[in-house]
This record gives C-alpha cells, structure tokens and sequence, in this order.
C-alpha cells in the first residue's frame, strides 16, 4: 500500500514521479506500438518484393502499399489496437491488431477487385507477405507485452480514496489517499476543492472511493466531473451480485440476472443438439432395443426409469434414463444416491451403469428440449451431501439452472461424478457448472462431447 501525503488548506499537490513516470511510459509505448506494427507490415512487403522481384513492382503497386499502411492505421486506432490496455494484455492486444489488420485486407482486396486489377496483384508474394506481417505483428504484440510486465506491471495506475470507512485488503496494494486527514472533500460549492480532487486524480486511470454510507451520493456527484472511471466501494449490496443498472421512467434499478445465452447462442446450441441427437437416436437403436430387453429379461417392471429433476428457469421436467434397479426398491426422490456395492442395483443394471448406458434415454429428453446434450447435470430434488440438500450448502445452487440441463458437462469430464457423500463433492459440481454457465462457447461444447468419450466408464460410474 502507497500513502499519498497531500498538502492541506489550498497548498501545492505534488505529482509521484512514478506516475509522471508511467503515463509518460504509456504514451511513448503505445506510439512504438504503432511504428512496431508498421514495421511488421513492411516486412510483409519486403518480403513479397523478394519474391516477385524489385523490378516487376509496378508504381500503382507501390501506391497501394503505402496506402494499406495508412488504412491500416486508421482502422487500428479506431479498433482500439493502440489503447493502452494492449500494452499488457497479450489476448486483447492480439486480436485487436488481428482484426484490424482483416479488415485492411479485406478493404484492399476489395479494391483491386473494384478497379479489376486482381490479376496485376502477385498471388503467391501476397500470400507469402500476409502470413510473414501476420506472424510478426503477433509476434511483436506479444514480446510488447512481456516487455512492459515486467518492466512495469500493470498499466492501469489506480487510486483509493478512503473517507470514514475501512479499506477493504483488496485495495491494499493500490495508492491510499485518506481524505479526511488530507483535507480533501466533496464540496460541490467549492470550486477550489474541486480543482484540487481534479488534480489529485489527473494522473490515475482509476479512483475507488470507499466512504460512509452518507457520503456516497456526494462522492458519486464529484466523480461525474472527472475524466477517470470512478467506482464506489458498496458491501451492502454484495450479496444481490449485482451485473449493472438500468434506467426506465426514472428509475433506477440494479441488474442481478440476465440469461447466460442470448438468443443467437441459443439457436446455435439448439441446432448442435439436433445434429447430434438424432443421428445418435438413430445409430443407437439397435443397441437401445437390445438394453431394453435385457432389462425386460433381467428383472420385473417398466424399462425406463422416470424421476423428477430440476431443469432450465427452475422448472421440473422428467428425466429418462434405463432401470437399472429393482422396482421394489427404487428411489424415487434419489434421497440416496447410489454405491459402489449398492443391494438395489440388478445385474444388467451395474453394467449399464458402469458403462453410462443407462443415461442413452435422455437423447430423447434433448430431442424434446427439456435437456441439453452439454449443461449442468440435472439432480433429483431429494439429493444430498453430507447430508444436507444440495441447495443448502451453497446457494449458488440454484444459479446453474440458467441454462438447460445436460448429459453430460464440465464436472463431469473433470471426474465430478459418483455419489456426494461429502459437501465439496457437490461444491465441486457447482464449481464447474458455474464455470461452464460464464464461460459458453459452442467449441466449447463440442470439446466437452468429444472428451466425454474419454470418460464414459469411469471408476466413480456405478
């Protein structure tokens, strides 16, 4: 933690050099950014003037070429590629200047197609030229960015004024301003006193303002006036885990759930398990018919088993997975989660369930769209850990039901599966689901489908 002494009664504020010394840094890094990617992009010229040769160039050739780099820059800078955040983040810088230098590309071969020059354009030297700028604007980008890491950590210079309340640990590590023994205040009638936050905050990107609860309309007040975003450190709605506020007919509410999935990604989920599910149903059959006989043979009762579990919105729908217990002595609020050794199971029943057969029912629940083929696995609604029900021990619980139900998911490629006879067990699950419910992707569910492959006989599958 860095203690700022500030002046008090209207006298000078002083500047730390260190941060004299880091917004000079951004600014002079963020202009070698510019000239390293141009520099990246000649190369990628330099190189097609190699293989198609200096002479063969034409003058128009040598015109678009300055121009891509002209483009280019416009397009990075309006694309953010230049923002200092690029500095340190190797991802976002990344894609920034990937995206900035397709769209140039995209602009250029537009162009030529426009002006029916396409077959003046050497091919195979542009082609060679792209992957060489590509891989040298990656290249610099990411070379940047270990460079000012750890030179000088994070960009992003942050500041915590605190006003008659306590620090929060987390801010520990940033600079601390105590306001009150500095003599700094929010008076909205005193011009001077604002001048002197304006100057106090003028070399920071960030301010977090931890006060009294009296004091924070005041504060939020002061900080509309400052070109810095401003944050107010607010414990008493921790617990409502807010996303953001909205505005409608002046009123101001906070935002504490939004679907994981708009509408878009719910269509592209959607298809995904209809392409899957109903070849699968398909190819199955044969397997399907055979289980069921089996099951038929093996023990009296119904071949498919039908509970109540906990889907999508916190609805109930009725999961179907093969019997394979005795009907005498079924479950059915799966109170009791099932054993390595339990007595209940039949014989065709601990081998559909070692090999996870008795879950192949549920393409029909996909098919119907009460489930998902990837999603958070649906619990019975009597279903311990440790002997409390799921949804007290964190309630959390009840967040993983955003998204629709799966057959299978993150927990359960990770090896969370099996019966929950502790509490981790189920935090574990929750965990992961949680996990997969923030962090969607369509690649990502076609990755969890093919290593679920890998895990369908599992020592914990019994």
């Amino acid at each position: 933690m860095t203690k700022i002494d500030l002046a008090l009664h209207g006298a000078p504020i002083r500047t730390p050099l260190a941060k004299v010394a880091r917004r000079d840094a951004k600014i002079w890094l963020c202009l070698a950014l510019m000239a390293l990617d141009a520099v990246a992009l000649m190369a990628g010229f330099v190189v097609t003037l190699i293989i198609e040769a200096p002479r063969s160039i034409s003058d128009g050739l040598w015109t678009a070429m300055v121009g891509a780099l002209l483009v280019h820059a416009a397009i990075a800078f309006q694309n953010q590629a230049y923002n200092p955040r690029c500095l340190t983040r190797p991802l976002k810088s990344c894609r920034q200047t990937l995206i900035s230098f397709a769209t140039t590309l995209l602009i250029f071969l537009l162009a030529a197609f426009s002006l029916r020059v396409t077959g003046q354009v050497p091919r195979l030297a542009l082609g060679m030229g792209m992957v060489t700028a590509v891989t040298l604007l990656v290249a610099q980008r990411l070379l940047i960015c270990r460079i000012v890491r750890r030179a000088f950590g994070e960009m992003t210079a942050e500041l915590v004024i605190v006003d008659g309340a306590n620090l929060p640990p987390a801010y520990l590590k940033r600079d601390v301003i105590d306001a009150r023994a500095s003599g700094l205040r929010t008076d909205l009638d005193d011009p001077y006193m604002l001048d002197r936050l304006g100057t106090v905050l003028q070399d920071y990107d960030r301010v977090t303002i931890a006060c009294a609860p009296e004091r924070k309309v005041e504060w939020a007040r002061a900080l509309k006036g400052v070109n810095i975003l401003g944050e107010i450190v607010m414990p008493e709605i921790a617990e409502l885990g807010p996303l953001t506020t909205r505005q409608a007919g002046g009123v101001t509410t906070l935002v504490v759930s939004w679907g994981p999935l708009n509408r878009a990604n719910r269509v592209k989920k959607r298809a995904l398990d209809l392409a899957v599910t109903i070849p699968a149903l398909i190819a199955l059959a044969p397997l399907l018919a055979l289980v069921a006989i089996a099951i038929k043979l093996d023990s009296r009762g119904p071949v498919f088993f039908r509970q109540d579990r906990m889907g999508r919105g916190n609805r109930i729908f009725r999961i179907l997975k093969f019997r394979s217990m005795r009907v005498e002595v079924t479950d059915a609020n799966g109170a009791r989660s099932a054993s390595r050794d339990d007595d209940r199971i039949t014989r065709i029943g601990k081998f559909i369930r070692a090999t996870s057969i008795d879950e192949l029912p549920q393409l029909i629940n996909v098919l119907s769209g009460e489930m998902s083929l990837v999603g958070p696995r649906p619990h019975a609604l009597g279903s311990t850990a440790g002997n409390e029900l799921f949804w007290r021990v964190d309630r959390q619980y009840w967040h993983r039901h955003a998204l629709k139900p799966g057959i299978t998911g993150l927990a359960q490629i990770r090896g969370f599966r099996g019966a929950t006879n502790t509490k981790r067990d189920i935090v574990n699950r929750l965990g992961a689901d949680l996990e997969y419910q923030h962090g969607w992707s369509l690649l990502r569910d076609v990755s969890i489908l093919v290593r679920t492959a890998q895990v369908l006989i599992h020592r914990n599958a019994y």
